[in-house]
């Protein structure tokens, strides 16, 4: 993750704590029973953003580690955790592409929400792989990009324009090819749709009115079958494709 990023995220970390697209959601409940399934001793929260998947997992693992570039992002999680009586969350700073962690010192490791915004996600897989310990698991869960590259480019095209800290959302083709290169063996995605509402989605970032003003344009103007594969409404929002992607080391 870049420090674009960090300076994107840092002034808005409350309203990601606090937003009901990331506070929720049956990937978050899948994850909940497969680490209480699991029983793991030390999990790593990699990109924790507003510190949900950490929230997630602390009451079903031995110790979770909050990992972000922001501290300002961190500082918020650090006092939810607090406020929730989560006393096995610990916070650390850092990029994805630079764990500043030992070899094998994860049973688990979670990213959700985040790697779109990483700079190099071959390079952080690697990382991940290195601090996973034999046997150990990355579950990766994000808005994935479509096949057609008409609807590609837009997706990005309006990713970019609301947050300029965004690189790219993969494909699950492009995700299962860099977890396998990183020397992990993917399982079958769990694909779904994930309904952002525009007025939200655009505050949230506190996207300028003239870059809001050019998303809306772009809808305006897209065409047929990219309106139709986004799910496209007239208000702005939208449907954009999520996946989750358990690989194990």
């Amino acid at each position: 993750m870049s420090d674009l990023a960090s300076r994107q995220f840092s002034p808005r970390a409350a309203a990601y704590v606090s937003s009901a697209v990331h506070a929720a959601g049956a990937d978050l409940e899948a994850l909940k029973s497969f680490v209480t399934a699991q029983g793991f001793a030390r999990v790593l929260d990699l990109g924790c953003g507003g510190g949900h998947v950490s929230f997630t997992m602390a009451p079903h693992a031995g110790a979770v580690v909050a990992y972000d570039l922001s501290q300002a992002m961190l500082a918020v999680v650090a006092q939810e955790a607090q406020s929730r009586g989560l006393t096995n969350i610990s916070t650390v700073q850092g990029a994805a592409e630079t764990l500043p962690f030992a070899n094998a010192s994860f049973d688990f490791v979670a990213t959700r929400y985040s790697a779109h915004h990483w700079l190099d996600v071959p390079a952080a897989l690697h990382e991940v792989h290195r601090v996973l310990k034999p046997g150990g698991a990355l579950m990766v869960m994000d808005g994935v990009a479509p096949e057609d590259p008409a609807s590609d480019t837009f997706l990005q095209t309006i990713e970019m324009l609301r947050d300029p800290s965004h690189v790219r959302d993969y494909s699950v083709r492009e995700w299962e090819a860099m977890l396998r290169e990183a020397g992990f063996t993917p399982e079958p995605p769990v694909r779904a749709r994930l309904r952002l509402e525009f007025k939200s989605w655009i505050a949230r970032m506190q996207t300028p009115a003239v870059l809001s003003t050019a998303i809306t344009a772009l809808q305006a103007t897209a065409q047929d079958s990219v309106r139709a594969r986004l799910g496209l409404e007239p208000d702005g929002s939208f449907q954009l494709d999520t996946a989750s992607i358990l690989a194990r080391r």
